[in-house]
C-alpha cells in the first residue's frame, strides 16, 4: 500500500503561506513612492530597500503586505550613502563625523557650483583666469597679514606641499617636543620624511630654545617648522621658541596651526591663529579648513608671496588642488554669516540648560526616563586641547546608545556613568524636535 507523505504541522503551513505571499520585486515597483525614488535615487538602491523589506516580511516580522511601505521607510534620503546625523556627543569637531558642519550659506554655494562654473575661466575677457581667484581673495581679506594664500585638498596636503617644494633633499629643523602624532597612526615626521626631506630634531621635549635652531642651522636648511601640539599638552618645567625668536635667523619659518583658527577669539586664548602667526614674522602659515573656521575639507597656506608662487608653480599643486565645490564652499564659509561651528563654540551655558530642561520634560511626560544634566564639551578635530566648554546634556539610559545611532535620524551621543548623554552644544535648536523624535523612536513609543 502506497505509504501517504505526513500531514504538515499548522505552523508549518503558516511558515509556507507567508513565504508565497511574499509580494515580487517588480509588482513592490510599481507602487509609485517606489517607481519615482528609483528616478531620485537610482534603481540599485530601491531594489536594495526591497530586498531588505521582502526579507522581514519571511522572517516574519512584518506581514506581506506591509512590503511596500516597508521599502519606502527604509529608502535612504539622498544616493551618497554618508547619513545625516545628529552630533550629540560633545565634541564640536569630531573627526568620525565629519568635523565641521556647513553653514547654510556653503551648502547653497555647494548647490549653485554643482553645475558648469566659471572656476577657471574670466568670463570678461573669455581667456582662463586663476582657479578659485575670488575664494583666495576672501581668504586674504579674512587674514590681512598674508601678501598671498594657496588651498589644497587638506592639512596634511598643505605641510607635504611646503616641505616638498621647499626642502626636498634638504633639512627641516623642528623641536623634539613637536613631533607629533595626529591620530589612527599618523605621524608627522613620517608625512615630512616621505616628501624627501631630511627632519633634522632640535632640542629637547619639554624645553626648546632658539640656540638649538641657531647651532642646527647650515647651508641645506630648508626652513625651521612650528608645529603646534593641538591634541595634547606639555606642562611643567617647558620652554619653547616663539615665531618672533626664530624669524632673525635668515630662513623661512614655517608654523603649522593645525586647527584653522584665522584671528584670536576670546574663548580660545592659548589656540595660535594664522594672523597673528604671521604677524610675528612667520613666512608661511599652514591649517585645516575644515576645523576651527568651519568650512569644508581643505588645506590653507598663506604667506610671503614668493613663497606660495613657489608652491603653486610646483607640479605636485595640481595633484592637491580642490574642486569647485570645496572653492565654492570655502568662499560662503569666508564671507557669509556665522558657522555653526561658530555658533556652537560660543553658545550661552544658561541656554543649553533650558534646552534640557525642556527635552527632558517633554520626554519625561511621554514615560521616557530623560533627565537634564550639566555637561563639558570639547572642541575635538585636534583643536584646543585641555579647554573644554559648560554645556548641557539629555541623560537617558544606556540602552538608547545603539538604537539611537541606528534610527532613521542617527543620533550619537557618548556613554558615561552608565548613562547615554546626548550633549546639545553641538546640536542647533532647530534640531530640538528631531532629536525628540529620535529619542521616542528608540523608546519605542
Amino acid at each position: 500500500m502506497e505509504q501517504r507523505p505526513a500531514a504538515r504541522t499548522a505552523d508549518a503551513r503558516e511558515t509556507h503561506d507567508v513565504r508565497r505571499g511574499v509580494p515580487r520585486t517588480d509588482a513592490v515597483l510599481r507602487d509609485p513612492r517606489l517607481s519615482t525614488a528609483a528616478g531620485r535615487l537610482g534603481p540599485g538602491v530601491v531594489k536594495a530597500a526591497i530586498r531588505q523589506a521582502q526579507e522581514q516580511a519571511r522572517a516574519g516580522a512584518v506581514p506581506p503586505e506591509q512590503v511596500p511601505d516597508l521599502a519606502v521607510a527604509l529608502l535612504p534620503d539622498t544616493a551618497g550613502g554618508l547619513r545625516p546625523v545628529i552630533n550629540a556627543t560633545g565634541v564640536l569637531l569630531h573627526t568620525n563625523l565629519g568635523r565641521a558642519p556647513l553653514s547654510t550659506a556653503a551648502r547653497q554655494a555647494v548647490w549653485a557650483a554643482a553645475g558648469p562654473t566659471d572656476v577657471e575661466l574670466d568670463l570678461t575677457t573669455g581667456a582662463r583666469a586663476r582657479r578659485g581667484r575670488s575664494a583666495l581673495a576672501a581668504l586674504r581679506d579674512r587674514v590681512p597679514s598674508a601678501a598671498d594664500a594657496h588651498v589644497v585638498n587638506n592639512g596634511a596636503a598643505a605641510l607635504v606641499l611646503a616641505a616638498t617644494a621647499l626642502a626636498a633633499g634638504r633639512d627641516i629643523l623642528i623641536s623634539r617636543g613637536e613631533m607629533v602624532e595626529i591620530g589612527d597612526g599618523f605621524r608627522l615626521p613620517d608625512l615630512l620624511v616621505s616628501t624627501g626631506a631630511r627632519l633634522r630634531e632640535v632640542g629637547t621635549t619639554n624645553r626648546t630654545t632658539a640656540a638649538d635652531y641657531a647651532d642646527a642651522l647650515g647651508p641645506a636648511t630648508g626652513f625651521i617648522l612650528k608645529v603646534h601640539p593641538s591634541n595634547f599638552r606639555i606642562t611643567g618645567f617647558t620652554r619653547a621658541a616663539g615665531i618672533g625668536e626664530l624669524t632673525p635667523l635668515g630662513v623661512p619659518v614655517v608654523a603649522d596651526i593645525g586647527s584653522g583658527l584665522l584671528a584670536p577669539h576670546p574663548a580660545l586664548p592659548g589656540e595660535p591663529d594664522a594672523e597673528t602667526q604671521l604677524r610675528a614674522g612667520a613666512s608661511l602659515v599652514t591649517a585645516s579648513g575644515d576645523k576651527l573656521l568651519g568650512g569644508p575639507q581643505c588645506g590653507l597656506l598663506l604667506g610671503e608671496r614668493e613663497l606660495i608662487r613657489t608652491l603653486t608653480r610646483h607640479p605636485l599643486a595640481r595633484a592637491l588642488r580642490v574642486d569647485k565645490l570645496t572653492l565654492a564652499a570655502l568662499q560662503a564659509t569666508l564671507t557669509g554669516p556665522e558657522t555653526p561651528t561658530a555658533t556652537a563654540l560660543t553658545a550661552d551655558p544658561a541656554r543649553l540648560r533650558a534646552r534640557a530642561g525642556r527635552l527632558a520634560d517633554a520626554l519625561s511626560a511621554d514615560g521616557v526616563d530623560a533627565r537634564a544634566v550639566a555637561g563639558a564639551a570639547t572642541v575635538g578635530g585636534g583643536g584646543a586641547p585641555g579647554v573644554t566648554l559648560p554645556s548641557a546634556a539629555l541623560s537617558l539610559p544606556e540602552a538608547y546608545a545603539v538604537p539611537l545611532r541606528t534610527g532613521r535620524v542617527p543620533v550619537v551621543g557618548r556613554l558615561e556613568a552608565g548613562r547615554c548623554l546626548l550633549d546639545l552644544r553641538a546640536v542647533p535648536p532647530e534640531d530640538d524636535e528631531r532629536l525628540a523624535e529620535a529619542v521616542r523612536s528608540a523608546a519605542g513609543r
